[in-house]
């Protein structure tokens, strides 16, 4: 473990790398973000973007020492399914996952192996243009926003949402002990290859290890997860 100042100056250049990072990525990417926009409008009703309430963190200080405080934020996406698609279906799949439904998990993906096993198969609130952006992970460039405000950071485990955390344990709550990311262990690693508890426990390691050499790793990894897409879509 990191010693208290090597974790404030961690902390510390962290951020400075969210913030320039993101802040350039937006300035450098906006004729995308443009493109992306507009091929939205045209596929399907709605506006472009989709704002979701997730469970962050933040550090608070309390009697000379700092901890992390749950804080409620909205995630920035593009939207990616028809308008106004309830979350049930979505829910239902997760409660099944946490709770290793196995049989409920394979009738509502399909009976679906590998890569997908852990996947909402053929979900039918997609988009044409939805499944694309969701199999390139392009959705998720409007999160460079969340980075630059301070809600995410470029790294760190993924932003759970309200009634996931509902049916945590106190195991799983751990994964709340970081900044949620855009990328992180999971997604380069295995994706939805493993189980809910496999997720927890690579953003437990990370948790325990974060580092801006573990972050420049996850970083380099992610162009080629994208790449190869396995588990997205």
């Amino acid at each position: 473990m990191m010693k208290k100042r090597a974790i404030r100056l961690y902390f510390i250049a962290k951020r400075a790398v969210d913030i320039v990072v993101a802040g350039t990525a937006l300035i450098v990417l906006s004729p995308v973000l443009l493109l992306i926009a507009v091929l939205i409008r045209r596929d399907s009703p709605g506006g472009a973007i989709y704002a979701q309430e997730r469970v962050g963190v933040r550090v608070k200080a309390r009697g000379g020492s700092k901890f992390w405080e749950i804080k409620p934020f909205i995630v920035y996406k593009f939207r990616t399914m028809y308008q106004n698609s309830r979350s049930d279906i979505h829910q239902q799949f997760v409660t099944a996952i946490i709770n290793k439904d196995d049989d409920t998990v394979k009738r509502m993906n399909g009976n679906a192996t590998g890569d997908k096993k852990y996947k909402l198969v053929e979900d039918p609130r997609i988009t044409p243009v939805g499944k694309f952006l969701r199999k390139t992970s392009l959705d998720e460039l409007p999160q460079l926003w969340n980075v630059f405000r301070g809600d995410m950071s470029l790294v760190g485990p993924r932003p759970a949402l309200p009634y996931e955390v509902d049916l945590y344990t106190s195991q799983h709550l751990r994964r709340l002990e970081a900044q949620p990311g855009m990328t992180g262990m999971w997604q380069v690693t295995a994706r939805s290859q493993v189980d809910f508890e496999g997720m927890v426990d690579l953003d437990v390691w990370y948790v325990e290890n974060q580092s801006l050499l573990t972050d420049l790793s996850i970083l380099i990894k992610t162009p080629l997860a994208v790449f190869r897409g396995k588990g997205a879509g």
